[in-house]
């Protein structure tokens, strides 16, 4: 079984190599935009001439929330045109496609974890663009998994949890925000989620959520970082309103995982669990 993992290099797709280091009995490719340029639709059809891949997982995405407020193209062209581009080339030489999104789809005015047939309403660039990858990814293969997932974090990379341990060492006090409200997720739970589609040859093909179980403001997940760490700093809770960026995000984006347990069998985690786990890791790194 061949694999390519396109944004190898990124968080999850750290998270991935992991996973599958003693999975000897298939053959990954990792590779990043230096290798290929998904934006390129001839440079993607030009590689997958070179070798046939069984699936295809894609983790390359434009993610800088803020910055796609005003770099549109650019958001566009990876998170959609990139994955439109992957979907054609998908299709045409029988490859899986495994993509992953996001809770920014969606607009947050809800008080109910979201199911994946909830009307989407992206407020940001960034959801916008992960919204058009979708929609073209559906209309242009038979065989995929859309993962919608949230709050990606792990040892690996710059994300919340690195974050906060980082100010930790240099502040005595520190405000996050405590009215937004999503579930935070381990990358490698996410992998290991992957690792299952590919390994039980799941067919039940379509639009998925995956999260941790639970939910959390900014202000829970930071408080559970510095406590699991025995981290001592003085943390205080604020409004969105307090921390004005340029991109909107959802006020509550917390996502219904029932399709994806009863459809593909999966167990998940709560994500304090999870997060034991990832501090854990970052330590023996």
């Amino acid at each position: 079984m061949k694999i390519l993992v396109v944004g190898g290099n990124g968080q999850l797709g750290q998270c991935i190599q992991d996973v599958v280091k003693y999975k000897k009995q298939y053959s990954f490719t990792f590779i990043d935009s230096n290798t290929l340029d998904i934006t390129n639709k001839d440079a993607v059809t030009a590689y997958f001439k070179q070798s046939t891949y069984n699936y295809c997982i894609n983790c390359a995405a434009y993610t800088a929330v803020d910055k796609a407020e005003t770099e549109t193209d650019l958001a566009h062209q990876v998170n959609a045109i990139g994955a439109k581009n992957l979907a054609i080339s998908c299709q045409e030489n029988n490859t899986t496609l495994i993509h992953v999104s996001t809770d920014f789809v969606f607009d947050g005015t809800t008080t109910k974890p979201y199911i994946e047939t909830d009307r989407t309403n992206p407020i940001s660039v960034y959801g916008q663009t992960k919204l058009s990858g979708e929609i073209f990814i559906q209309e242009e293969i038979t065989n995929y998994f859309i993962l919608r997932t949230a709050w990606l974090y792990s040892e690996h990379a710059n994300n919340f949890m690195k974050t906060m341990l980082k100010l930790a060492k240099d502040r005595d006090e520190l405000n996050i925000i405590a009215d937004q409200f999503g579930t935070p997720t381990y990358a490698k739970d996410l992998a290991k989620v992957i690792l299952e589609i590919i390994e039980t040859q799941a067919t039940k093909y379509g639009l998925y959520h995956y999260s941790n179980e639970g939910e959390a403001s900014w202000h829970d997940f930071a408080k559970e970082i510095f406590e699991l760490s025995n981290t001592k700093i003085k943390l205080g809770a604020i409004p969105t309103i307090q921390y004005p960026t340029p991109a909107e995000r959802p006020k509550y984006s917390v996502m219904d995982k029932t399709k994806i347990k009863n459809n593909l069998g999966i167990q998940i985690p709560n994500w304090k669990d999870s997060l034991q786990k990832a501090l854990l890791a970052l330590k023996n790194i």
